[in-house]
């Protein structure tokens, strides 16, 4: 796999470091490098590349600022000299982040996160659309997903969700036969844009549910166990016309 990246350091001995360190890694192509984040706006805007290499302490815009600009395929590494920063790289979804002075083997381990990033993404994608990269398919079913948790990619199976629970920036997927859920740094728009809709339904802002795990439904309520899913009247009527088709 060939990634094609970028450099955003205001200290032109880093940039060189991390231009040398690119240049002498097989798996990454350097199309381009900027010595301030402004100047990489207009380019990576019009021109994303697959990962960025951004420093946070920059004149005019730092780096966190930046990574809510650019587009969403672009996966983040940051790179900072202060430690303290590392929370808030994650919560912009960075895949790591590289304390400075940086050593390539350090950076090895960020661009290995990041193969692993994109090759699961593109597996999640060939599994989607009914494609295996040993033997094709016609059987065009998503049976999957990938998500971050933990710092780490996890695939779910999507037979295997009970209900998804939206926390302000974070989400939680209940699984089947697992005691704790998986808790992931995304927004429920994002993962409902990711499940197919003849498989899950939205009953309420806070709440997606599989269908066909649906098994109570008690004082507009679905109950799962011990947890209780509340319904909205603004996604009732949806899950009324399901469960009336449903019903005999």
């Amino acid at each position: 796999m060939n990634i094609q990246c970028a450099i955003i350091d205001d200290e032109p001995l880093a940039l060189g470091l991390l231009e040398s360190y690119v240049n002498k890694t097989p798996s990454l192509t350097l199309c381009g490098k900027y010595s301030n984040a402004v100047l990489a706006m207009e380019k990576l805007t019009e021109n994303p590349v697959d990962l960025l290499f951004l420093d946070i302490q920059m004149p005019d815009l730092n780096g966190l600022e930046f990574s809510r600009m650019i587009p969403e395929r672009t996966r983040i590494v940051f790179t900072t000299a202060f430690d303290q920063y590392a929370l808030n790289g994650y919560r912009v979804n960075a895949l790591d982040y590289l304390l400075k002075p940086i050593s390539y083997s350090d950076f090895m381990q960020a661009v290995n996160k990041a193969i692993n990033w994109f090759e699961l993404q593109l597996k999640c994608q060939q599994t989607s659309s009914g494609k295996n990269t040993e033997t094709e398919s016609s059987d065009n079913i998503q049976d999957c997903i990938y998500v971050k948790s933990n710092y780490k990619l996890k695939r779910i199976e999507l037979n295997k969700i009970l209900y998804i629970e939206g926390l302000k920036d974070y989400i939680k997927i209940y699984l089947e036969n697992e005691e704790r859920p998986i808790l992931s740094l995304a927004s429920m728009r994002s993962i409902e844009e990711k499940l197919p809709n003849e498989q899950f339904m939205r009953v309420h802002r806070s709440f997606i549910v599989q269908k066909q795990k649906i098994k109570i439904i008690e004082k507009g309520r679905i109950i799962f166990g011990k947890n209780y899913i509340p319904i909205s009247d603004s996604y009732k009527q949806d899950l009324l016309n399901y469960v009336n088709k449903h019903t005999i």
